[in-house]
């Protein structure tokens, strides 16, 4: 099993501090920093159904802060979960994916998703509508910029004329899809991902999923899959029995979260205890 930890925003002072927190990760054994966060911020209270760090916090980009952080540390892996990728110009996000390859040696995860926001997407130019087409598409033609110096391709939303980024990742740069669990965000996953992180928790649509990959042609043992928890709901007895769980439905990685409200310090601390506790009992 596979252990990350998502990385704290909300009350990040300095690079100094998010280099600490990385470094206190890897020297716990983590095997990877997950981070999420939207493209741009809205004003709190906008969405009532939800709370305010889904979409009010101030985030970090992924790109930017794995490339500090892959100075700053040697072993752990860094996952976007997720990057809102239709949100993005495609070849924007291939070049900065693969110089973080490069840079990182070889550490960097790409997650997607498409996300929910309709305003997010009328800001940054993009039809909400179109959202799983545009990702379906972005994916297929990230995949052609990584293995390929010069790429002609034409689509729905792209059209490339010999074009590429010269150098290319030393190994495929792994894709992660993060989707609820509607039919065609699955079916999108099992066809393209390297893997698959249902978003939510909940892991009751596993059994359709490895169908879907199935039909897709595929090994469905040959996808990752995620599962996640969140300290502070259970006591460690609880969340070992959850991890073994895990396991034995195919999990290959778990993303440990604090609890809301909790302050960076704090929440890398509880995190951190965490994921000792369930590296000795589930490694």
């Amino acid at each position: 099993m596979r252990y990350g930890a998502v990385f704290p925003t909300a009350d990040v002072r300095s690079a100094h501090q998010t280099r600490d927190l990385a470094q206190a990760y890897e020297d716990a054994g983590f095997d990877y920093i997950a981070l999420a966060g939207h493209l741009l911020s809205a004003r709190p209270g906008r969405y009532p159904g939800r709370p305010d760090y889904q979409y009010a916090a101030p985030f970090l980009d992924p790109f930017v802060l794995f490339s500090y952080l892959a100075a700053t540390t040697s072993r752990i892996h860094f996952l976007s979960q997720v990057l809102i990728l239709p949100l993005r110009e495609t070849a924007a996000v291939a070049r900065q994916a693969a110089e973080l390859a490069f840079l990182s040696n070889n550490r960097f995860e790409l997650g997607v998703g498409i996300s929910w926001q309709e305003a997010e997407y009328r800001a940054a130019g993009q039809d909400v509508h179109k959202r799983g087409a545009r990702l379906a598409e972005q994916v297929e033609l990230l995949k052609l910029y990584w293995r390929q110096p010069l790429v002609t391709f034409k689509g729905e939303f792209h059209e490339i004329d010999e074009m590429g980024l010269a150098r290319l990742p030393k190994n495929p740069i792994p894709i992660w899809f993060g989707s609820q669990f509607g039919e065609a965000a699955m079916r999108r996953a099992a066809a393209l991902g390297d893997g698959w992180m249902p978003l939510g928790g909940s892991t009751d649509a596993l059994p359709r999923f490895k169908e879907y990959v199935s039909e897709a042609g595929r090994d469905p043992n040959s996808i990752m899959l995620m599962g996640s928890m969140t300290v502070g709901k259970e006591g460690p007895d609880a969340l070992v029995t959850e991890a073994q769980r895990l396991q034995g439905l195919g999990i290959t990685h778990i993303t440990v979260n604090s609890a809301p409200g909790a302050t960076s310090d704090a929440a890398v601390s509880e995190v951190i205890e965490v994921g000792k506790t369930l590296k000795a009992a589930v490694p």
